[in-house]
């Protein structure tokens, strides 16, 4: 009888804490909310011609595509996910520190060191979710959303606080100083908090691993087109809003709006009914209101009203999208291909973005912001499409649908 008891005791798992992950979240955010802004004028402060700053942006990138998946899918092999957390961070510390000295070396030894760093970014935060989805799977208490949450609020408010520091210490200074101490308290975070990396699942009967879904595939594809549709907004929204008279501060303020949506949306999706919170009726949301968003700022973003409106569709197009994503995995990714699955999510939304990206180049310079912005609803088009071709494939082998990442299900089976 004690055997048993010892043996129930040892398969008995602590509740998972949402605090511990919202605070892994928020530290890495912080860091991304620096860095995206606020890298390129680091670069541009150094002097480097534009054509280099170009191709050291496009880097982290391009690495982002081929090193996600199998980053991430190292934690299907046994390396836990706090671990990766962990060299991850200390790896994007050394990196952003050397940084000033490898520039003034040459551009060649600062290309480097940001290619080692996108390598050690590139499996964070899918890495987060791995944990969080696992956590809520354990846990009828937890919500995706409610956790994810920490993160947009951590990005926004590095967002105001980047820029006020960087007129503090100077652009060449605050940068790589503060992307440094935050790598360092993002390590710090992870081995403190103490996250539970959940159980290794066992090895696959016949050896090999596990296959993807099609049912995912398809929710993964319709997620990468969607997130794309972005590519207008990030890479010439603020042009095509200055050279139409929109003054520079609206423009911070019509940034701070979409993510502002999008943190509204994480705090009361668990309030939707049911229905409304499965993977594909989230994607179809997301995908709605990028199509929307796209053909309105066709027509109407040169006039700050309509932008204004606009910007508040962001918290479907990115965070309804995400949500969607995410529950997709969390309810069709089979158990030892979870970590393949949050990477390739990833790796599948950077050449979706990066290709959009290249594209919208082509078309502001023949067509400008309109043309631009029209452009990526084909793209949210798509992703609808295949939102509900993911929708029908699951109806006719009779897969469960209605899990959502924010809620606990009870049910574990896999298709």
């Amino acid at each position: 009888m004690s055997d048993t008891a010892s043996a129930d005791t040892r398969q008995v798992h602590p509740e998972p804490n949402a605090a511990r992950l919202s605070v892994l979240y928020a530290v890495v955010f912080v860091e991304i909310g620096i860095a995206m802004p606020f890298m390129p004028v680091w670069l541009n402060a150094l002097g480097l011609d534009p054509t280099v700053i170009g191709a050291l942006l496009a880097l982290p990138i391009a690495i982002r595509i081929v090193s996600t998946a199998p980053l991430v899918g190292l934690i299907d092999r046994g390396i836990a996910a706090p671990r990766i957390l962990l060299v991850g961070s200390l790896v994007l510390a050394a990196t952003y520190v050397l940084m000033p000295a490898g520039a003034a070396i040459g551009w060649p030894v600062l290309a480097l060191l940001i290619a080692l760093n996108a390598v050690a970014a590139a499996p964070l935060v899918p890495s987060i979710d791995y944990l969080t989805l696992s956590a809520v799977r354990r846990s009828r208490h937890l919500e995706y959303a409610r956790i994810r949450m920490a993160g947009s609020i951590g990005f926004l408010l590095a967002n105001f606080a980047g820029g006020t520091a960087l007129g503090a210490l100077g652009e060449r200074l605050a940068v790589p100083l503060l992307l440094t101490v935050l790598a360092l308290i993002a390590a710090a975070v992870v081995v403190l908090a103490r996250v539970d990396a959940p159980p290794t699942p066992p090895p696959h009967p016949d050896g090999g691993r596990p296959r993807l879904p099609g049912v995912l595939w398809l929710s993964i594809g319709a997620a990468a087109l969607i997130q794309s549709s972005h590519a207008a907004i990030y890479a010439f929204g603020s042009i095509h809003w200055t050279t139409h008279g929109i003054s520079t501060a609206w423009i911070g303020t019509l940034w701070a709006i979409g993510v502002a949506s999008e943190i509204v949306l994480f705090a009361l999706i668990g309030r939707l009914p049911a229905r409304w919170r499965n993977p594909f009726v989230l994607l179809a949301f997301g995908g709605g209101a990028a199509l929307v968003r796209a053909l309105g700022l066709a027509w109407f973003g040169d006039r700050l009203g309509p932008v204004i409106v606009l910007q508040m569709l962001h918290g479907l197009t990115f965070g309804a999208t995400q949500l969607g994503a995410m529950a997709a995995v969390s309810r069709f990714a089979p158990d030892g291909a979870r970590g393949r699955a949050q990477g390739t999510v990833s790796s599948a939304g950077a050449l979706a973005s990066a290709s959009a990206t290249l594209m919208t180049g082509v078309a502001y310079q023949a067509g400008g912001g309109p043309l631009t912005f029209a452009l990526m609803a084909p793209l949210a088009g798509l992703g609808l499409c295949l939102a509900a071709r993911a929708a029908r494939s699951a109806r006719a082998f009779g897969l469960h649908t209605t899990t959502f990442v924010g809620q606990h299900t009870g049910s574990r089976d896999q298709p």
